[in-house]
């Protein structure tokens, strides 16, 4: 555990204000969960929590499912970073922080469908090489939980319609599957 320097205090009704500088490091915004845990000495740990997270083993399936099918990339987002992913190195994308511009993507609850000639989307900001064909937004009840993508090279087409539907689909499935 590293330790900030920082020390806050328990008001009245138990609350404690974590500082602006470590959630702007750790993204975390108002209304995102966090777990807490306790250490056996007394630490109490707060920990960002994903939903997505206890759906990661199915996605991977998803996206080997599907990139075996249409040759792309495969990739499922939670709002944080990408949790699964098929036909690339998985170093390269896997748990990397998502683009602001897939953040503000996602945020819109918009889909995606990349055209010849429009600006790339890049997904990650540790990576340049890959950029959004497809993204769909993955919702539960009405709440955003990330996204579900398929991802071009630099010299890769656009992609058609079909796998704009088949990549719907799969984040509707997903949302479903958030909920039960």
């Amino acid at each position: 555990m590293k330790a900030t320097g920082i020390v806050r205090r328990v008001d009245d009704l138990g609350r404690i204000v974590i500082p602006k500088e470590i959630r702007r490091t750790l993204r975390i915004r108002e209304g995102d969960p966090l777990e807490i845990y306790t250490e056996k000495d007394g630490g109490v740990i707060f920990r960002k929590y994903s939903p997505m997270g206890d759906l990661q083993e199915f996605a991977g399936q998803m996206c080997e499912a599907i990139g075996a099918n249409t040759g792309h990339i495969a990739a499922v987002a939670d709002r944080d970073s990408i949790i699964a992913l098929a036909g690339a190195p998985k170093r390269e994308l896997l748990d990397k922080p998502n683009s602001p511009e897939l953040e503000k993507l996602m945020e819109q609850r918009k889909h995606y469908l990349y055209q010849e000639g429009d600006t790339p989307i890049k997904v990650s900001e540790a990576n340049d090489k890959y950029h959004l064909g497809i993204a769909a937004p993955i919702l539960s009840q009405g709440d955003l939980m990330g996204c579900a993508m398929l991802l071009l090279s630099e010299k890769d087409k656009a992609l058609s319609e079909g796998e704009q539907k088949l990549i719907q689909t799969v984040a509707g499935f997903l949302g479903k599957q958030m909920e039960s």
